[in-house]
């Protein structure tokens, strides 16, 4: 659709008659562009249709897990025993190859190599390497796929957050849940297609800041934004009429708020405005819904055996999980999850035990929970964060304790269900820890990977906007990882 297209789907009866020159450029465009144009509804912004499924859709949700800081995959998933005959040794340059370092290190005088001070061992038929500070993880590796090849040009958090989230390192654009909430629509009239949880962790030692620009629709219809649920005190603001206000007088005041909204569209014509008054109405219904939704009492004694007893905790990462299975059986399409606090440029020892203890059992429960509910197939969840860590210390070295800078030339993450491969371990890095040598996986790749599995090609996958055809893995070519799916 060009430019003038796209506007003319937004006009008015009044507006088009208004800008019309005369009768005879009205009939030819009438005949042109349908009687849409001319019809006495105006158009609204959801009457642009959502783009077909371009393949059979594996998975219909998605539950994306962001650990925000960098998770150190050599401390992990990513082994490496040879280290530990390179302790505080320096990284040799045939290793950095000149490649970027951010200002926290780049004035070492060393970078004396940080092996890892966990144990590892091996699980599943897959033979994958998992941390002892993992071990529900570790009982669930034959579920899972595992990608440790991961790559970004990012090296800062902002940029790198926004690359994960958006495909751009660039605010502004269109995140993941986004795009899924224009591409598969709504099933559900009661809830948000796309919701967001802030999950607090039990360290906030070093603490990232996020924004709402992580869930933003960018230049996609406001609709398709996502709706963050607070993690204390009522779910959403406001969701509760206050004292003296009853059910009907709110219905009255937002009947009554349509109707100036819609005037203001018949003189304004700004497809936003519609967009208002849809988020009025699901607002409206979500006062029923959303109480019902966080209410997790009724769950029986065996939800929180499985998830552990964080999850009874509102905020906790294990009650944002719970959260999120409810919200797709309730049929949400999009759940994006932040923990925070995986920043460890310091003090290894003292923080990665208890975010890996946040973590672990909920995400055990998780799938399980899935699984038992015949939501696993449908259901693709993702589990990383933005970049990785160095090998080397940042800072002093010890045996016992030591810290780790940004790293974007490797890191490692997850996928479960929602036709990825299950027990499959997908790419190597060097003894480092610190290149990929097998496998390499863009950003790009993995996003038109995730795109792939729930039908679209990421080629053809487009939103207009400024006269270009946008899309989430931007203007070079994208690979879609077979071997990543089932």
């Amino acid at each position: 659709m060009n430019p003038f297209e796209e506007y003319v789907r937004y006009e008015t009866r009044r507006q088009f008659f208004g800008r019309t020159a005369g009768v005879a450029g009205t009939a030819a465009l009438a005949t042109l562009f349908g009687r849409d144009i001319l019809g006495g509804k105006p158009s609204r912004a959801e009457s642009i249709p959502a783009p077909a499924l371009h393949f059979p859709p594996k998975a219909k949700h998605v539950i994306y897990l962001h650990m925000v800081g960098g998770p150190p995959q050599m401390d992990l998933y990513d082994y490496k025993p040879k280290m530990n005959d390179w302790y505080d040794k320096d990284l040799p340059d045939s290793v950095r190859q000149g490649q970027r370092l951010t200002t926290m290190t780049s004035g070492q005088k060393r970078f004396p190599i940080a092996p890892s001070r966990y144990k590892f061992n091996q699980h599943g038929k897959s033979g994958m390497w998992v941390s002892e500070l993992l071990p529900h993880t570790a009982k669930m590796v034959d579920d899972l796929c595992f990608v440790r090849s991961l790559q970004t040009e990012a090296i800062n958090h902002e940029p790198a957050i926004t690359y994960m989230q958006t495909g751009n390192q660039v605010t502004g654009r269109p995140c993941l849940g986004a795009w899924v909430s224009y591409g598969l629509g709504s099933i559900n009239d009661n809830l948000p297609t796309f919701v967001v949880l802030v999950a607090k962790p039990s360290n906030t030692e070093q603490i990232q800041a996020i924004s709402a620009r992580l869930w933003s629709a960018g230049y996609l219809p406001g609709t398709h934004a996502g709706v963050s649920f607070r993690s204390g005190g009522d779910p959403i603001l406001y969701i509760n009429n206050p004292s003296g206000v009853s059910t009907d007088v709110r219905r009255n005041t937002l009947d009554g708020l349509k109707a100036l909204n819609e005037i203001n569209y018949k003189s304004i014509g700004d497809p936003e405005t519609h967009t208002r008054i849809q988020q009025y109405e699901l607002a409206f219904r979500m006062q029923a819904s959303v109480p019902e939704l966080t209410n997790v009492a009724g769950e029986p004694e065996s939800t929180y055996k499985l998830y552990g007893d964080e999850a009874r905790k509102p905020g906790t990462f294990a009650h944002s999980v719970l959260l999120a299975r409810r919200l797709v059986e309730r049929g949400v399409r999009f759940i994006q999850i932040y923990h925070n606090n995986w920043d460890t440029h310091s003090n290894v020892a003292g923080r990665l035990p208890s975010q890996c203890k946040d973590v672990d059992q909920p995400c055990y429960g998780l799938i399980q929970d899935l699984k038992s509910r015949g939501l696993y197939d449908e259901t693709l969840v993702i589990w990383g964060g933005e970049f990785g860590r160095t090998i080397y210390s940042q800072g002093g070295l010890s045996h016992e304790n030591y810290g780790r800078d940004h790293h974007p030339r490797c890191y490692t993450v997850w996928l479960a269900g929602g036709g990825s491969k299950s027990g499959h371990i997908h790419g190597e890095t060097c003894d480092f820890s610190y290149n990929v040598v097998k496998d390499p996986v863009h950003i790009h790749n993995f996003h038109a990977t995730m795109l792939r599995l729930l039908g679209f090609d990421n080629e053809r996958f487009t939103y207009r906007y400024q006269g270009l055809d946008q899309k989430l893995t931007g203007v070079e070519p994208a690979k879609v990882i077979q071997e990543m799916m089932a």
